[in-house]
């Protein structure tokens, strides 16, 4: 029986060696793979550091274009503001230039008639004057008729 412990004791003592082993290989596995780790962490590391100073230099950049867009954009408003002004004083002088057509427009239609008679008698005072003038050019007053040399002369009233 003794034997027995003896076999029991070396069969313990290789499985024992064999757990040791095989842990010992599993943490050699886990150190090369913890290590594999390692280095990326740090590849990573300095990758990241070179994303963020990108990154920080592009948010700068995109502050500062921010900015330019809104100074730019206060500006366009005024002109847009200046813009809209032009229209509305264009439509303002569109209102008043059609307030005013109408308005002649009522007047020449409601003055119609005296204008029609200014004219009618515009043209009898035409007519007049025409033949006024005919009539100085026809007569010019009193004639004095000479006699012609050689010829009698009519006796001259008393």
């Amino acid at each position: 029986m003794e034997n027995l412990l003896y076999i029991a004791a070396i069969v313990a003592a290789i499985a024992f060696l064999i757990l040791c082993i095989s842990l010992a290989m599993t943490l050699f596995s886990v150190k090369k793979t913890l290590q594999t780790v390692s280095e990326t962490m740090d590849g990573l590391t300095i990758q990241l550091e070179g994303v963020t100073t990108e990154t920080t230099e592009l948010l700068k950049k995109t502050n500062s274009l921010a900015e330019d867009i809104q100074k730019k954009s206060e500006k366009l408003n005024s002109v847009v503001d200046s813009i809209k002004d032009v229209g509305d004083s264009m439509g303002g002088l569109s209102t008043s230039v059609h307030r005013v057509t109408n308005s002649i427009a009522t007047e020449a239609e409601r003055n119609s008639e005296k204008v029609a008679q200014a004219i009618q008698w515009g043209n009898v005072a035409f007519e007049i004057f025409d033949k006024l003038k005919e009539r100085k050019s026809v007569s010019k007053g009193w004639t004095v008729y000479r006699p012609v040399p050689g010829q009698k002369s009519l006796p001259q009233p008393k």
